[in-house]
C-alpha cells in the first residue's frame, strides 16, 4: 500500500521503565490480587478518579518493590492506568504497586501508529501487527462496485509477518479479513443485509477517527463507522452507529504472539429499531489466510470442539490455526463473559477454507432499541508456532476472569 509513515505518537501519559524516577511522591497504593488461576504476562489496566488522575499532570510513574514498571495512561473517562503484570504472578499472590508523581525516563520500544490516506497500521518496532482500513477498497476487476468496502482490519499478521487475513476470496468476494456486519435484518419494515454487499441493500462505512495513542504500554485508536440502509425510500439512510475500540498490548519487540481487544459499540443511529432475527452467521467475522486449506488448517474451542462438529457450538473461546510460509500461525478468539448470550454460539465452517464467526444472534432473535449502546468485547491473541488447550484457557481467564485491583491513598 505504501504507507507514508506519518507515525503518530500521541502517547498520552506515556510514563516510565527503564529507570528509576527521582524524588518521587508516592500517590497511591495499588494491590492486584491473582485470584484462583496462575497469571502469566497478563495485561491490565484500573481505573482512576478524577482526584488521583489529575495529580498525574508533568509525570508520574509505576514501581513494584521499588522497580520502575512500564505504564501508560488512557483518554477514557474515568481514564485507565495500564499496564502488563509481568512474569507469572501464582493463584492466590497479591502484588503490591505504588503510583508515583516525579519526572517519567524513557520508555521501552512503543507500540506506534503508522497512518497515511487510506489505511492505519500497529507496530512494534519494524514487526507489523494489523492494518485498519478506513479509505474504501475496491473488489478485484470485473466485480461489481458494489463490493467496495472500509472499516475493516487486513491484514492481521503474526509474529513472524506472515499474513493471517484474506480478502475478497473467489467464493465469497465480500469477505473483508476482520470486520463486523449484521446479516438478515429489519430496518423500518425493510430488509437491510449489512454483510453480503452484492444486493446493494446495506453496507457499512468508516465516518471518522475519534483518537489515537501509542506509548510502552499500549497502542489504540478508535473510529466511528456507520451501517447504511441503502435502499430507504428518501436516499441512503444510517440504520446504526458504531464506535471500534482496537487497543494492541506490547508484549515486546521480540514475542512471538500478540495481544489486542477489540471493543464494538453500537447505538441505533434515529428512533427506529434494528430488529435481528435468529440467522446462522453475522456479527465479528474473520476470513482466514488462502493458505489454511481444509486438511491442514483447523479450529479447537473450549469445550474441545473442531472442525468437524463445531459449527452452532458455544464457547469461551477457539482456536484457529494453519501453516504459512513462515510456520506454523495461528489466532486464539476469545469472548467476554459481559457478551450478549454469552457462551456465544460460533460459525465454523466444517469444509473448504477457514471462517470463523462469533454469532450472539445464532440461536435467539433480538432487537435493538433507541437510546441504547449495545458493547461487543473481544480478545485476540495472535501467536507463531502452536498453542495447547490450556494455554488458551488460561489466557482466557486473563481476559473473561481478570485479577481483582484495589487502590488506597498513600500515607502523607
Amino acid at each position: 500500500m505504501g504507507l507514508k509513515m506519518s507515525i503518530l505518537k500521541v502517547a498520552v501519559g506515556m510514563v516510565m521503565a527503564m529507570g528509576a524516577v527521582i524524588n518521587a511522591q508516592t500517590l497511591s497504593k495499588i494491590q492486584v490480587t491473582a485470584g484462583k488461576t496462575d497469571r502469566l504476562n497478563t495485561p491490565f489496566w484500573v481505573e482512576l478518579n478524577d482526584a488521583l488522575a489529575g495529580q498525574l499532570a508533568g509525570g508520574f510513574g509505576l514501581q513494584e518493590a521499588g522497580k520502575p514498571v512500564a505504564a501508560q495512561l488512557s483518554v477514557d473517562k474515568p481514564p485507565r492506568l495500564c499496564w502488563i503484570l509481568a512474569g507469572t504472578t501464582k493463584a492466590g499472590v497479591v502484588r503490591t504497586f505504588e503510583l508515583v508523581k516525579g519526572p517519567a525516563p524513557t520508555g521501552p520500544e512503543p507500540v506506534k501508529l503508522v497512518k497515511d490516506d487510506k489505511a492505519l497500521e500497529i507496530a512494534i518496532g519494524d514487526r507489523k501487527i494489523l492494518r485498519y482500513n478506513f479509505a474504501p477498497v475496491p473488489p478485484p476487476e470485473g466485480q461489481s462496485p458494489l463490493y467496495t468496502r472500509s472499516g475493516f482490519i487486513h491484514p492481521i499478521w503474526s509474529p513472524d509477518q506472515a499474513v493471517l487475513t484474506g480478502i475478497h476470496a473467489p467464493d465469497h468476494i465480500h469477505h473483508m479479513g476482520f470486520w463486523m456486519p449484521w446479516t438478515d435484518t429489519v430496518f423500518e419494515g425493510r430488509k437491510v443485509d449489512f454483510w453480503n454487499l452484492k444486493d446493494g441493500k446495506g453496507t457499512v462505512r468508516f465516518k471518522e477517527f475519534v483518537d489515537q495513542q501509542a506509548g510502552p504500554v499500549f497502542g489504540r485508536f478508535r473510529v466511528r463507522q456507520d451501517h447504511i440502509d441503502l435502499k430507504a425510500p428518501a436516499g441512503e439512510k444510517i440504520a446504526l452507529n458504531e464506535v471500534w475500540d482496537v487497543l494492541v498490548w506490547n508484549t515486546g519487540d521480540k514475542s512471538d504472539f500478540w495481544i489486542w481487544d477489540f471493543t464494538s459499540t453500537q447505538r441505533c443511529a434515529s428512533n427506529s429499531p434494528l430488529e435481528l432475527p435468529a440467522y446462522r452467521y453475522g456479527g465479528v467475522g474473520f476470513r482466514a489466510t488462502p493458505e489454511w486449506k481444509e486438511g491442514l488448517a483447523d479450529y479447537l474451542t473450549s469445550e474441545g470442539k473442531t472442525r468437524k462438529d463445531g459449527h452452532g457450538t458455544r464457547a469461551k473461546w477457539c482456536l484457529i490455526f494453519g501453516p504459512t510460509t513462515k510456520g506454523p500461525a495461528g489466532v486464539l478468539f476469545m469472548g467476554h463473559p459481559l457478551n450478549h448470550d454469552f457462551p456465544e454460539p460460533m460459525r465454523l465452517w466444517p469444509e473448504g477454507d477457514i471462517f470463523f464467526n462469533f454469532c450472539p444472534i445464532q440461536q435467539n432473535p433480538w432487537v435493538f432499541e433507541p437510546g441504547k449502546d449495545y458493547v461487543f468485547r473481544y480478545r485476540l491473541l495472535v501467536y507463531n508456532g502452536t498453542f495447547a488447550a490450556e494455554q488458551a484457557q488460561q489466557r482466557w481467564e486473563d481476559f473473561g476472569n481478570p485479577p481483582t485491583v484495589t487502590i488506597s491513598s498513600a500515607e502523607r
